[in-house]
């Protein structure tokens, strides 16, 4: 059965357990030798076959026990309790990496890496992000808090801005690198502080990355 054809832009926060800057970006192994994570993205226009997806909200818990590409990881979708059933069907599939070429979308990709899928979450999701100001704040009640801002010179006290390009990425083309902290309540357990986060605009679709 063919695709269903989706596309979607907006802005995206990503925090994992990393140092700063996260080795996973360049091909290198984890900081700590395993992987804890969150993404979540505010849909500035976007749609699912008919289905209008623009201004929701959604995004992902997920663990690995080592390295993401090591597999056996543990994934669970949030989508906007704001999305009608039609809405929720369409964010599950594309967060669940459905309708998706193989390689496709950062949903595509690690979820082939995951063996226990959690039954997804309808939650509100509070999701505010600067991406010029480099900041983020996210607040998902009773799940998750989390929050993101520029990495700090050590001896001025001033903001260290990093972005990364990655021309042929699954994820972004080009992100701010900050730095983020998170705390959960759920399954998932993630408890970051001043580790790797970023911030990027983004353009997905059924075939990948729009450049």
């Amino acid at each position: 059965m063919a695709n269903t054809e989706w596309t979607m832009q907006g802005v995206e926060f990503a925090n994992c357990n990393c140092n700063t800057g996260c080795p996973c970006q360049f091909n290198s192994l984890p900081t700590h030798g395993n992987c804890r994570a969150h993404t979540f993205f505010r849909i500035e226009r976007g749609r699912h076959g008919d289905v209008v997806l623009d201004g929701l909200c959604g995004g992902l818990m997920a663990m690995w026990p080592g390295p993401i590409h090591a597999g056996n990881g543990t994934w669970l979708s949030i989508i906007d309790e704001r999305a009608n059933p039609a809405q929720r069907a369409a964010l599950e599939a594309i967060t669940h990496g459905k309708d998706t070429d193989p390689g496709g979308s950062l949903f595509q990709v690690f979820h082939t890496t995951v063996t226990k899928v959690l039954p997804t979450e309808y939650r509100q999701i509070d999701l505010d992000i600067d991406y010029a100001a480099r900041t983020a704040r996210l607040r998902v009640p009773g799940l998750l808090e989390s929050s993101a801002e520029s990495i700090l010179n050590p001896v001025t006290g001033l903001p260290h801005q990093v972005r990364v390009s990655l021309p042929t990425g699954f994820e972004y083309t080009e992100a701010e690198f900050v730095k983020g902290k998170a705390k959960t309540t759920a399954p998932i357990h993630l408890q970051f502080d001043g580790t790797h986060a970023h911030l990027a605009n983004f353009r997905w679709s059924t075939h990948g990355v729009v450049h």
